[in-house]
């Protein structure tokens, strides 16, 4: 995968459709233990609601995923919740949907586009990471080196994610995997940009927001 979208906080929007009051909340997760301690805090929130359904993507490969749809028809709420995690790549990430029944029946149809209707409409208002595979080096230098390293010249081929200060300075960067500049490269090119005066080493792999 070259990329996901993961909500930078956790976000909330609310629709009414034929009396019936429907709230989205979205929030990222790191595992599918936090996604289901969020189901049941806003379940708890809105204890009087008659269904809480909901989705949720764990992991940033869309293999570990579970949809709800609490009492509606089968099929109505949950997937389409889910649905639209999948079609706008939102990985990490869990959606739930509340609804407080306003005495009018939608019909399946109308369910589905409701419940779909009410995540995109909280999505489209949400701020997106763009999430993008990366690998991790672990940079030891001079302060001679760390602000060459730190220049504006190379702000677009890493991101400097974590500095600690002693008698010199150590260094985790991320470089976007899917680049021109690849592992090798990045390595030469500290060692270039220091004349020499570091230490580096690959540290590890993930995802990081290089874009917003």
């Amino acid at each position: 995968m070259e990329f996901y979208y993961c909500p930078a906080d956790e976000y909330e929007s609310i629709s009414v459709i034929e009396k019936s009051r429907f709230i989205c909340n979205v929030k990222s997760i790191a595992s599918e233990e936090e996604a289901k301690e969020y189901i049941r805090k806003i379940t708890k929130r809105h204890s009087l609601a008659n269904h809480h359904c909901y989705a949720y993507i764990a992991d940033n490969k869309g293999n570990i995923q579970k949809f709800s749809d609490d009492g509606e028809p089968q099929g109505t709420a949950g997937m389409p919740i889910l649905n639209v995690l999948k079609s706008r790549f939102v990985y990490q990430s869990v959606a739930v949907v509340t609804r407080y029944f306003g005495g009018i029946k939608l019909g399946t149809g109308g369910l589905a586009r409701a419940y779909g209707g009410a995540v995109c409409s909280c999505l489209d208002n949400a701020k997106l990471l763009k999430m993008y595979p990366a690998v991790v080096f672990e940079i030891e230098t001079d302060y001679d080196g760390y602000i060459k390293v730190s220049s504006r010249k190379y702000s677009e081929s890493f991101i400097i994610i974590e500095r600690t200060f002693t008698d010199s300075v150590r260094l985790e960067v991320a470089v976007k995997a899917v680049s021109e500049l690849s592992a090798g490269n990045f390595e030469q090119l500290i060692r270039e940009v220091t004349k020499g005066c570091c230490k580096i080493c690959k540290k590890t792999e993930i995802f990081y927001p290089f874009e917003v």
